[in-house]
């Protein structure tokens, strides 16, 4: 369908890439992965025609229709609400509304209907209304609500003005549009960005039907492995087209190297004995044809190449960090208001020393508000307590907003590094892949991976015992995000981490807080525990699973085939079981208050005598061991549960 043929892109001296070429198929499912700053984006570019090759082309028919959403874009704030906007991608539709409507008024007006020009007003009248119903132009508005609730809008969001959403939400109606308009090829540079979890699951499920070929860039393993079924690697310049998806694709990579060293050592190992053969029977006359047939074996020789990798990466160590009191984060019956807007309500939040803790939940749930609301950056109602010598570093979603673009990379750092630090500022900068001429750099010419990097370089500067992270794996590379998981795995304070990235949750949290309806809710253990005691195969669920069960329940009320005394018993058992889990739940709650209160009073040993200290640690003692007992008692119950459902 597309032939991108022996293409070449040059900036001034540097060149991005040279030689590259492969076919996109329809219905391709192709992953565009490398590092940052591989050409990945300026490859999309180039495709869409956008960008201009310095050598080669882009061949592709004519009635190939291309539909692109770039990794960032400036977007106006137009009076116009997000349904009116999203119908712009039926534009072409509504010219054929408008043509028909003037068609059907001149047909009014005439009154010879044996005329050339009413037969051919009515010839174009039926021509243009078989091509609406071709487009299936009847269910514009309901393919508009399905899509933008799919990609997290709510019914109410669809009459708000654009001006009222963020950059993020913005692009998310972009993408919309392009998912509208149903475009042969779809291009999307890191779509995941803008995307909560559950929109994520969605666009994973609408891709798997859709009819087109799709060229993705994007650093969400999991994402990549639930969309593609092709691979193409740029490294170093040159391309790799794997015919499988990322994670496969990482094994043959590891295979093709390991491959080409044996071959490679095989072939020294050959061209090292026939050298030295020559060299032994150069100047006798008896091996004279022998030494000659060697030396045209060796001028013949293809000489295997071992593949060159793109080994640079960041090198990430926080600081050891201060120690602080038991008790880091502390919020009872918490608020928070935007005017007549309440985000969050009456949180109750305890986050202990030393906890990797995740914020999970559609957009808008309130995830980056409590963020800020414990960093100190916004006001609240209600009660928040951070804890003794509690030091916070910050990494806002929107970081490429806070650094200033007239600033160097140098002078960010230098300009809020203290004390002997300023001294390691290179080295900081050097470990995140700023190096040479890049400190040099402007911030308003960086990357958004370069702006990631130098925001997550500026938590270095000082050492912190709680990181608040929103988002900061956004422009990552995979390397890179690996790297940053590794780092907060061995960083020995507190992390509060907000992300979409199933796959750099797992194994990083061991708490998972669910932001729901104005509330949140705890659920010990980490991301994918959290999934299999809610028996979600995956987090779009979250928002949708009691209404599912409610549908379910009205489906089930009406087969004939089971009577209504079975349906009371049936109902009668739900509720029991319902009440257990309940019980426990409140049971749960009331021990972590008490645990909580103890460990408040342990913190201060110098306070109280050593009976009453040790008195304290047995109480303590004994209700972990009776807060181990209602939690097994509740996951049993909820298993309960879940097998009452199934059977049902």
């Amino acid at each position: 369908m597309v032939s991108l043929n022996n293409l070449c892109i040059r900036f001034g001296g540097f060149e991005l890439f040279s030689g590259i070429g492969f076919m996109i198929n329809k219905r391709d499912r192709i992953g565009l992965v490398g590092k940052n700053g591989a050409g990945k984006s300026t490859l999309l570019k180039v495709i869409c025609g956008k960008v201009s090759p310095t050598e080669g082309n882009v061949s592709l028919p004519s009635d190939v229709t291309i539909g692109y959403l770039p990794q960032q874009m400036v977007l106006p704030n137009e009076d116009v609400s997000v349904f009116e906007e999203t119908k712009n991608a039926f534009k072409e539709i509504f010219d054929i509304h408008d043509q028909i409507e003037a068609i059907n008024h001149k047909i009014g007006e005439i009154t010879d209907y044996t005329s050339d020009e009413y037969s051919k007003l009515v010839e174009k009248l039926t021509d243009l209304s078989s091509v609406l119903q071709i487009s299936g132009a009847i269910s514009i508005e309901a393919d508009i609500e399905k899509v933008l609730k799919g990609l997290g809008f709510s019914r109410t969001d669809m009459n708000r003005k654009l001006s009222e959403f963020s950059g993020g939400c913005r692009m998310r109606i972009e993408l919309a549009k392009i998912l509208l308009r149903n475009p042969d090829i779809i291009l999307l540079d890191e779509p995941t960005n803008h995307l909560d979890i559950e929109a994520i699951q969605w666009l994973e499920e609408f891709m798997e039907t859709y009819k087109g070929a799709v060229l993705v860039i994007s650093h969400d393993r999991a994402f990549l492995d639930n969309v593609t079924n092709r691979t193409i690697e740029i490294n170093l310049g040159k391309i790799y087209d794997y015919k499988v998806s990322y994670s496969k694709f990482k094994i043959l990579q590891e295979e093709r190297l390991q491959q080409q060293l044996a071959a490679y050592e095989n072939q020294q190992k050959l061209i090292n004995d026939t050298e030295k053969f020559i060299d032994r029977f150069r100047y006798k006359a008896t091996k004279a044809n022998q030494v000659q047939s060697r030396i045209k074996q060796l001028e013949k020789l293809e000489r295997v190449e071992i593949d060159d990798l793109d080994n640079s990466s960041m090198n990430i160590k926080f600081p050891p960090a201060p120690r602080t009191g038991d008790i880091v984060v502390e919020a009872k019956e918490l608020t928070k208001n935007y005017g007549k807007h309440n985000v969050l309500n009456d949180i109750d939040l305890t986050i202990e020393r030393g906890e990797k803790v995740a914020f999970v939940g559609r957009n808008g749930e309130g995830k980056t508000t409590l963020s800020r609301i414990i960093i100190g950056e916004l006001e609240y109602s209600g009660n928040l307590k951070i804890g003794h010598n509690v030091k916070t570093g910050y990494f806002a979603q929107n970081q490429d907003e806070l650094l200033d673009p007239e600033l160097t990379v140098f002078e960010t750092l230098d300009k809020v590094a203290v004390g002997d630090i300023r001294t390691k500022i290179r080295d900081i900068l050097g470990s995140f892949l700023f190096s040479g001429e890049d400190i040099d750099k402007k911030v308003k010419v960086l990357s958004g991976g370069e702006h990631s990097r130098l925001s997550l370089a500026k938590l270095l500067l000082e050492p912190y015992n709680l990181l608040v992270l929103d988002e900061p794996t956004n422009h990552l590379d995979i390397r890179s995000k690996d790297i940053l998981k590794q780092a907060l795995q061995k960083f020995d304070g507190t992390l509060i981490l907000v992300s979409h990235d199933r796959y750099f949750l797992d194994g990083l949290v061991d708490k998972v807080y669910e932001f729901k309806d104005k509330k949140i809710r705890q659920h010990i253990g980490g991301i994918y525990e959290f999934l299999r005691k809610r028996k979600l195969e995956n987090l779009k669920e979250l928002e949708h699973k009691e209404k599912t069960i409610s549908s379910e329940s009205k489906e089930k009320k009406a087969d004939n085939k089971q009577s209504y005394l079975e349906r009371k018993e049936q109902e009668k058992k739900r509720r029991s079981i319902q009440n257990k889990i309940e019980k426990f739940e409140a049971e749960i709650e009331k021990l972590e208050k008490e645990i909580s209160t103890i460990n408040n009073l342990l913190a201060k040993p110098e306070s109280m005598d050593a009976s009453k200290l040790e008195g304290l640690y047995n109480m303590s003692s004994k209700l972990h061991n009776e807060l181990e007992q209602k939690i097994q008692d509740w996951e049993n119950v909820c298993k309960e549960m879940e097998n009452f459902n199934e059977n049902k």
